[in-house]
């Protein structure tokens, strides 16, 4: 019987830890939060775009340093 009691409370605490960490986010910051994995790569974006009909806010791929090198991990 307990052990439903902790199970219930732990589920109740996790539900409370999220609504507590997520309770200054709006509508607009989570579906720009969703969309940034496709915003270094302009033509993912593009595609994301036509998919979903959102605006992701893509940045142009990071030019190589005079002097450096890129490396391909």
């Amino acid at each position: 019987m307990s052990e439903i009691f902790f199970n219930g409370l732990g589920v109740l605490f996790l539900w409370l830890a999220v609504e507590y960490c997520l309770r200054h986010e709006t509508t607009e910051s989570l579906d720009e939060a969703s969309l940034t994995p496709f915003a270094d790569d302009p033509e993912v974006a593009r595609r994301v775009e036509l998919a979903t009909g959102k605006r992701v806010k893509a940045l142009a791929p990071e030019e190589a340093k005079p002097g450096w090198i890129n490396l391909e991990m």
